[in-house]
């Protein structure tokens, strides 16, 4: 007997999903783990595609956290000095291409203003232009607790059209600085920008002892290269990303550095669910393919 509904399967199943929706909005599930199996089925079912699970669950890890989660820690920090002139800190602002700085006196903790770097562009094109004074140019800095939560800081970014926060600590000491591409990055992924150098093959010679990896490149191919042993120091470990996130303990964030012999490591691009690109720096007198470096 042939069905006279041939969508009612499917139709079943969506409703089935469908139902767990208005589950969702009507009180139930009752908790985080339920709603990520709602999440899970709908990926099952073709419903949603594995990117659309990917942001959906960055919006949950973002709603738990708190700013410190994901501040740029002070020690990393790029600022530039309030007495400066334009000639001494713009070499700064060229080799680490952002574009807003914090703007300090003296003290670290003592944060005049944010500096974006666009508003420069009217003193190098302008001959008539008077001399410049960088206090003319800053603008008011965004100050937020370490306790504040990421989703409360993502709505306040975008209500007062801020980009960059500077981060304080219960005493009112300079912690960190957060923008507003960290909390996207936890939810859309590493966010590309026209300065970020492509890295096609796996290993990269930077500059003199300087190398950029992809976490994913296998520890065999890791040791031929730099002429090492790591493939021996984590059984559990099959690429130099699972050996360097079995070092850290946990996922590091970017930024973040540790060291692996006499090799020091740096986190050049991750999210929060994978490490994707690493800064490898080896000693000097190693020797790489018959060759010492410098």
């Amino acid at each position: 007997m042939s069905d006279d509904n041939p969508h009612s399967s499917n139709g079943s199943a969506n409703k089935s999903f469908i139902d767990k929706i208005v589950q969702v909005f009507t009180g139930e599930p009752q908790n985080k783990d339920e709603l990520v199996n709602v999440i899970n089925d709908a990926e099952d079912r073709d419903l949603i595609k594995p990117e659309t699970k990917q942001m959906i669950e960055g919006v949950l890890e973002v709603a738990e956290m708190r700013v410190r989660d994901i501040m740029i820690p002070r020690s990393q920090m790029v600022t530039l000095n309030i007495n400066q002139s334009l000639d001494e800190f713009l070499p700064t602002i060229l080799e680490s291409a952002h574009s807003r700085f914090p703007v300090v006196n003296d003290d670290l903790d003592d944060v005049e203003g944010i500096l974006l770097a666009k508003d420069l562009l009217a003193f190098g094109f302008n001959g008539n232009t008077p001399s410049f004074c960088i206090k003319d140019v800053i603008r008011p800095a965004m100050i937020v607790p370490e306790s504040k939560k990421v989703e409360s800081l993502l709505k306040e970014f975008r209500s007062k059209r801020y980009h960059m926060a500077i981060v304080v600590d219960e005493y009112g000491g300079v912690s960190g600085v957060v923008t507003i591409e960290d909390i996207l990055e936890l939810i859309v992924g590493e966010i590309e920008d026209e300065t970020d150098e492509a890295i096609d093959e796996e290993i990269k010679h930077l500059a003199s002892n300087v190398y950029q990896v992809k976490a994913l490149t296998d520890l065999e191919d890791f040791d031929e290269y730099f002429n090492c042993n790591f493939d021996k120091t984590d059984d559990d470990a099959d690429t130099i990303g699972g050996l360097v996130l079995h070092q850290f303990g946990h996922m590091p964030q970017k930024g973040e550095e540790t060291k692996i012999g006499d090799f020091d490591i740096k986190v050049v691009s991750a999210d929060s669910r994978r490490l994707q690109t690493l800064q490898i720096s080896i000693p000097k007198d190693h020797e790489i393919n018959g060759k010492i470096t410098d």
